[in-house]
Order: structure tokens, then C-alpha cells, then sequence
């Protein structure tokens, strides 16, 4: 008796391994179609519409981005164009703008962080 039950225990880890070798396989397929149907949803996603409202920017900011209105995302997307184009961040902390001639009268100081230019901004939109 003690013959016959060995080829079965046999037989039942060949199949174990088996499922575990398949398993990984089975698994990278199925997170693949769930990052597929996640990309799906996050495209399927419409804009905050307060963030799309089109705003007139004051005097002093439309000497850096210009008079049109346009939404708050593109006047922070120009005022970083505009950052970037003239090397005004910070060389050691990159997380500071440095102010020249045109952003000193927007900024009202020398130098400010990026977390304060969405606070400032606000302040120079109707």
C-alpha cells in the first residue's frame, strides 16, 4: 500500500509546481487588462470647470504672460515658462524663484517658493 500513495504524492507536487510556474503568468495577465481599463477611467475625466474659467491677470502680470484671459492652469504653466527661460530657480534649492525686474513687483519680495506662486497669482486675477 505504502507503494501506491507514493506515485500519487508524486503526481499531486508535479501538479503544485505546475500551478506555480502558470500562476505568475496568469497574474501578469490580469494586472495588465486592470492597468488598461485604470488608463481607460483616468482619460474618461473631465476638468474642473473653476480651473477652466477664464481669468484677466493684473497689469504687472500680464507684462510676464500677456493681457488675454485665459484659465489659472496656463497662467501658472507661463509664469514657469517664463521662470525657466530666464534661470530664475534657485541654484541650490530649486524650490525658490528668484525675482527679477518683472516678477519683483508681482512677488513683492526678492525671492519666494513655488508653493507661494498659486497664493500670489491669485492675488493678480479678476
Amino acid at each position: 500500500m505504502a507503494t501506491k500513495k507514493a506515485p500519487k504524492k508524486a503526481a499531486k507536487k508535479a501538479v503544485k509546481k505546475a500551478a506555480k510556474k502558470a500562476a505568475p503568468k496568469k497574474v501578469a495577465k490580469k494586472a495588465v487588462k486592470k492597468a488598461a481599463k485604470k488608463a481607460v477611467k483616468k482619460s474618461a475625466r473631465k476638468p474642473n470647470a473653476a480651473f477652466m474659467a477664464p481669468l484677466t491677470p493684473s497689469a504687472t502680470l500680464a507684462e510676464v504672460i500677456g493681457s488675454k484671459p485665459i484659465p489659472r492652469t496656463e497662467i501658472v504653466k507661463k509664469i514657469w515658462d517664463y521662470i525657466k527661460k530666464n534661470g530664475l530657480q534657485d541654484k541650490k534649492n530649486k524650490r525658490n524663484i528668484n525675482a527679477d525686474a518683472k516678477l519683483k513687483p508681482i512677488f513683492g519680495k526678492d525671492q519666494i517658493t513655488m508653493f507661494e506662486l498659486a497664493k500670489i497669482v491669485s492675488k493678480h486675477v479678476k
